[in-house]
């Protein structure tokens, strides 16, 4: 996969994001929304802040980007996230019926468009979107790693 200028920076806020989690002591997981060549909506985990099991990135950008353009449907949106959705946010994605998305880091443990399961195979799913996985994976990555080392050395 060939990624254009547009994607490497808007992955690059995204990753902004995530460092902003990182210093919140969230999981740093970054995401935003790019609409007609405008990035419309950022976020970043917030679980632990907003005690919100559902506070993913995913779902606080899409909220986000809905609200901005007033409409629980996203059609022409491409999704940026710094983590490979799990299954929750993969519903979120459906059901905002966003067009593409572009991830990160794959997640073995609960990434769920092709690394621990492959929910865009599902024919249970009423919507079908472009997945590229793996812009900027290192970084990504590197970001969670050295989150997790130093939340398991203050332990």
């Amino acid at each position: 996969m060939t990624y254009s200028t547009d994607d490497i920076a808007v992955m690059r806020t995204a990753l902004a994001e995530a460092a902003i989690a990182a210093k919140a002591g969230e999981v740093p997981v970054g995401a935003a929304v790019l609409v007609r060549g405008e990035v419309i909506a950022t976020g970043y985990n917030r679980t632990i802040s907003n005690a919100d099991p559902s506070g993913h990135a995913e779902i606080v950008v899409l909220r986000k980007a809905a609200r901005a353009l007033n409409n629980h449907r996203l059609p022409e949106a491409t999704l940026y996230v710094t983590l490979e959705p799990c299954v929750m946010c993969v519903g979120a994605i459906v059901q905002a019926r966003i067009e593409r998305v572009v991830f990160g880091a794959y997640d073995d443990k609960a990434g769920a468009l092709g690394s621990a399961v492959d929910l865009s195979d599902s024919k249970a799913l009423n919507h079908a979107f472009e997945i590229n996985g793996g812009l900027l994976a290192d970084e990504c990555g590197a970001l969670l790693r050295t989150f997790f080392q130093e939340r398991r050395s203050q332990d």
